[in-house]
């Protein structure tokens, strides 16, 4: 692989918010486009690219008026010769923001990228375009891919802390040179508002960039809008995304914590109780500010399959849209369970249709870790698992299901990866150890926070024979960023040996596990 340079939990906060001058920006910023503008159109809030296969991307542009999208891509930085792609009109009704599809490109080459932003009564009329570069999937083997994950953004008011350096979790993933970030959920926390300072335990202060749409629970289409945007204004994760591809899924809060169809809101925070009026208002922001495949699909779905050459398929699971009431989870019979039947139809579809080596399972929950909804004091659950250690019951039905699936149907390679909790692990789950039997051993591994409260672990449930191989978690509930506990992880597949290594690291890069995957075998 040739290798690019880089240059140069769920609960709402607690402990005492102190006073002090805020570091907001103006409303201008945080607020959509005015079009009393003079000059020509500005694309200030960077570029992105997204789920990129062996001949096609997908590039992401926000306007700062009304605006024709233009892409041109070239194999030098030179732009030699480009080829053009002509885009959508930014308006206002999808928040000044668009996407361009590129079709028909080589695989396994360097793309370099420039937007051009057009004046909609004047072609002629163009801004400073903006620069970016992707590394398309290669149709070789040979190759190799190499990618990162993490999840889990701005939450519990922590936010954007200059003092800090930002969201400088990026730099370290960048510097891996990965062919696209996988982001596991939680890219937003549009339930967690950002205040200007936080009282930290040392006695000293985390200071935030607020904006107004970050002042309060997300409830309008304006405000969801106002917190994808509030991580723009992060020069780290904006550069990150000028030069790496990403795959995004979404959990609970890009609309509310622990969310559930058909919920309504016993929060005092919110106007809007119907959580269906919520999360239609999340998507329609979700997917105008990032480069994702399926949501211009009629049904707008989240989950797809992402292939990435012969080494490699990525499924993006949505663990949120087609899930039942969260409850006590103890049911013996759950035909709907976390997935949905018809999300489970099309993933044990499209995992036996698989050719590629490795198969990662990229999941926005866990499997095996306990995850409760403490909603109102009720003893409900969140995730898969409910701490009966014996027969599947609630949704564990669903993942049994769907685990006996891959072991009769001789799938091959399947890695589960996740985020959610606010710390990494390893888990190596084994049917000896297990209550439910039928199915084949399997790894998942957790990562995360990239800028969020890191909480201690959660208990593991025995129905699938979880072993906790390795973990790092903070003792204490809600630790800042700056008290360490952020993560991310790598993914490296060799191209010859087909080998695949998974690499639990820190915030700054060091690596705290690693752990070598052979392939061919069923399951993993």
């Amino acid at each position: 692989m040739s290798h690019r340079p880089f240059p140069g939990r769920r609960s709402v906060l607690r402990g005492s918010l102190a006073a002090s001058a805020a570091l907001t920006l103006p409303t201008a910023l945080g607020s959509a486009p005015a079009f009393a503008l003079s000059g020509r159109p500005k694309a200030g809030w960077g570029v992105q690219t997204g789920d990129v296969t062996c001949d096609s991307g997908l590039v992401w542009v926000r306007s700062d008026r009304p605006a024709r999208m233009i892409v041109e891509t070239s194999a030098t930085e030179s732009f030699r010769n480009p080829r053009r792609w002509h885009g959508p009109l930014l308006g206002a009704d999808t928040d000044f923001t668009g996407t361009t599809r590129l079709r028909g490109l080589p695989s396994g080459e360097q793309i370099h990228y420039r937007v051009l932003l057009a004046d909609p009564d004047d072609p002629r009329r163009t801004g400073e375009p903006v620069t970016g570069t992707f590394r398309t999937a290669s149709a070789r083997r040979r190759d190799g891919v190499r990618f990162v994950w993490s999840g889990d953004l701005a939450g519990q008011g922590w936010g954007i802390n200059p003092d800090f350096g930002g969201y400088r979790i990026y730099n370290a993933m960048a510097a891996l040179d990965p062919d696209f970030f996988l982001c596991s959920g939680d890219n937003v926390y549009a339930d967690g508002p950002i205040a200007a300072s936080v009282a930290l335990p040392d006695g000293s202060t985390w200071r935030n960039i607020t904006t107004e749409e970050k002042s309060k629970v997300a409830e309008t289409l304006a405000e969801f809008r106002g917190n994808f945007r509030y991580n723009l204004l992060d020069d780290n994760l904006k550069r990150f995304n000028a030069q790496v591809p990403s795959i995004i899924q979404w959990d609970d809060h890009e609309v509310t914590n622990n969310w559930y169809p058909g919920e309504i809101l016993g929060d005092s925070r919110y106007t809007e109780k119907s959580v269906d009026v919520l999360a239609a208002r999340a998507r329609q922001a979700f997917s105008e500010y990032f480069p994702i495949s399926t949501l211009r699909r009629p049904d707008g779905r989240v989950y797809r399959v992402v292939h990435h050459g012969p080494l490699l398929d990525v499924f993006v699971l949505d663990m949120r849209t087609y899930r039942n009431a969260n409850s006590t989870d103890d049911q013996s019979t759950d035909a709907q369970g976390i997935l949905g039947a018809e999300q489970l139809r099309w993933l044990k579809r499209e995992l036996a249709r698989s050719r590629a080596v490795w198969k990662v399972i990229a999941s926005d929950m866990p499997l095996g870790l306990v995850v409760p909804d403490g909603t109102d004091g009720a003893p409900n659950i969140e995730g898969v698992a409910q701490g009966d250690p014996g027969a599947p019951l609630g949704r564990e039905l669903q993942i049994a299901e769907l685990l006996r699936f891959i072991k009769h149907r001789r799938i091959t390679g399947t890695v589960w990866l996740t985020a959610d909790v606010h710390y990494t692990s390893a888990q190596h789950y084994q049917p000896s150890r297990a209550a439910f039997t039928d199915f084949e051993p399997f790894w998942e591994f957790v990562s995360g926070p990239l800028n969020a409260g890191a909480f201690p672990a959660n208990a593991l449930d025995d129905t699938f024979g979880p072993e906790r191989v390795f973990l790092k978690a903070p003792a204490t509930a809600n630790v800042s960023p700056a008290g360490g506990y952020q993560f991310f992880g790598e993914v490296d597949i060799d191209g010859h040996s087909g080998e695949l290594t998974v690499r639990l690291r820190e915030q700054d890069g060091t690596v705290l596990f690693t752990q070598v995957l052979q392939p061919g075998r069923v399951g993993q």
